[in-house]
C-alpha cells in the first residue's frame, strides 16, 4: 500500500514537472496582447497639416534666402554658396547617421563602391549642375519669373523619361503637358525685366534637374536601392561637394575677397544652410503622411506665394500677361499631376461639402461669396489701374529736362 502511494506522488511530480496536463490548457508565457502593443510602430500625433505649413515655409525661405544673399547682399558667387550648403549637408548627414535613427535606412542599401561610381557619381554631377544653374539664375531674374519658369519641370521629366527609355512615349501625356509649356511662354514674353543669360540659366537647371530625377527613378526601380530623401543626401551630398568645389576653385574663389564674406556676416551663412539642410529633413517627414493630391496643392500654393513674396519684398514687376500665362502653366499642371477623374471627384467632394456648409451656416457663406467677389474685382481692377505715385527718377527726369530749356 505505501509503495502504491509513493509511486502515485512521484507520477504527480512528474506530470507537474512536464508542464504538461490532461485536463487543463497550457498559459502562455507572455501576454499575446502586450508583445502586439510592442510591435506596434509608435503613431505620431502631430496633424499632417503641420508637416505640410513647416515644408512650405522652409522651402519658400531657401528659395528667399538664397535671393537676398545674391542679390540684395550682392555675394556674387552661387557656387560657392551651393559648395557650403553641400559641405554643411555632408557634416549634418555623417553626424545624424551616428547619433540619431532618421538614417538607419541607408543599413538598406546594398551600396559597393562599384555601384557608387557608375550610379551614385553620375547622378551627384546632373545635382551638382542644376544647382549651380538654379543659383546662378538669382543673379539675373525674379524670383517670380524663376517660379514661373519651374513650372516646366514636368515637361522636361517626361521628355528625358522617353529619351533616356525610362517611358514609352504618351501622346496624350504630350498634349497635357502642352498646356504647361504654352502658359510658361506666355509669361515670358509678359516679363518686363527678361535677361537671356538668367533665362538660359534656368533652362539649364531644368534640364539637368529632369535628367537627374530619371537617373535616380532607374536606380530606385531595384528594391535594393529604395532610399528616402535623407539617405539619398547622405550618399549624393558628399560627391556634389567635392565636384562644387572643384568648378568653384577655378570659376569664384580666387576673386572672392574675404571683407565680401564678413559683409553677409558668418552667421547669416550658417544660418542659410541650416534652413538648406532642414529643408531636406522635413521632407521625410512629410512624405509618407500626406497623399499626392496634398503634395501637388501644397507646391503650387508654395509657387504662388513666392510670386506674391517676391513682389511685396522686392518690389517685382509682374504684368497682366505674366499673371494670364502663369495660371494657364499652374492648370496644366494641376492637371498632368493628378489627372481628371481625380480632379472630377475632388471638386464633387469640395461641392458637397460647400452645400452642407451653406445649409449649416447660411450667413456666413453669403460672406464668403461676397468677400470673394469683391477681392476679385479689386484685384481686376487693381491690375488695370495706372500707377500713381512718386516716381524720383522720373521727377528728376522732367526737372533736368526744364532746366536745359531755360
Amino acid at each position: 500500500m505505501g509503495a502504491e502511494n509513493e509511486k502515485e506522488r512521484i507520477s504527480a511530480e512528474i506530470v507537474r514537472s512536464s508542464g504538461v496536463s490532461p485536463s487543463e490548457p497550457v498559459l502562455p508565457i507572455t501576454n499575446p496582447a502586450v508583445s502586439e502593443k510592442k510591435t506596434e510602430p509608435p503613431v505620431s500625433n502631430i496633424h499632417p497639416a503641420v508637416y505640410v505649413i513647416i515644408w512650405i515655409a522652409l522651402s519658400s525661405s531657401v528659395i528667399l534666402f538664397n535671393k537676398w544673399i545674391l542679390a540684395t547682399a550682392k555675394f556674387h558667387y552661387p557656387i560657392v554658396l551651393t559648395t557650403w550648403h553641400l559641405a554643411f549637408a555632408t557634416l549634418m548627414t555623417q553626424i545624424m547617421a551616428r547619433t540619431t535613427t532618421l538614417l538607419d535606412g541607408r543599413k538598406t542599401v546594398k551600396m559597393t563602391g562599384r555601384i557608387y561610381v557608375r550610379a551614385i557619381m553620375p547622378i551627384g554631377a546632373f545635382f551638382s549642375l542644376s544647382l549651380i544653374c538654379g543659383n546662378m539664375t538669382y543673379l539675373y531674374l525674379s524670383v517670380a519669373f524663376i517660379q514661373m519658369l519651374k513650372a516646366t519641370t514636368p515637361v522636361a521629366v517626361l521628355l528625358a523619361g522617353w529619351a533616356l527609355g525610362a517611358e514609352k512615349v504618351n501622346v496624350k501625356a504630350l498634349f497635357n503637358v502642352s498646356f504647361i509649356v504654352i502658359g510658361v511662354i506666355i509669361a515670358s514674353f509678359g516679363e518686363i525685366k527678361f535677361v537671356l543669360i538668367g533665362f538660359l540659366f534656368q533652362l539649364g537647371g531644368v534640364v539637368f534637374e529632369a535628367l537627374r530625377l530619371v537617373m535616380v527613378q532607374k536606380l530606385l526601380s531595384s528594391a535594393e536601392f529604395k532610399m528616402d530623401p535623407l539617405v539619398s543626401l547622405y550618399y549624393f551630398a558628399p560627391v556634389c561637394a567635392i565636384m562644387n568645389f572643384v568648378v568653384a576653385a577655378v570659376v569664384e574663389i580666387p576673386r572672392i575677397k574675404m571683407e565680401e564674406i564678413y559683409h553677409v556676416g558668418l552667421l547669416t551663412l550658417l544660418a542659410n544652410a541650416c534652413v538648406a539642410f532642414a529643408l531636406n529633413v522635413s521632407v521625410v517627414f512629410l512624405i509618407g503622411r500626406t497623399s499626392s493630391l496634398v503634395l501637388t496643392l501644397c507646391g503650387v500654393l508654395k509657387d504662388i506665394l513666392l510670386v506674391f513674396a517676391s513682389i511685396a519684398i522686392w518690389g517685382t514687376p509682374v504684368s497682366a500677361l505674366q499673371y494670364f500665362g502663369y495660371s494657364i502653366a499652374l492648370g496644366g499642371l494641376i492637371y498632368y499631376k493628378l489627372g481628371g477623374e481625380m480632379i472630377r471627384a475632388q471638386f464633387s467632394e469640395a461641392n458637397r461639402a460647400w452645400a452642407e456648409y451653406g445649409v449649416r451656416h447660411p450667413a456666413l457663406r453669403k460672406v464668403i461669396v461676397f468677400g470673394g467677389i469683391l477681392l476679385a474685382l479689386l484685384v481686376v481692377l487693381g491690375g488695370l489701374a495706372p500707377r500713381v505715385g512718386y516716381d524720383s527718377e522720373y521727377l528728376s527726369s522732367v526737372v533736368g529736362q526744364s532746366d536745359k530749356a531755360t
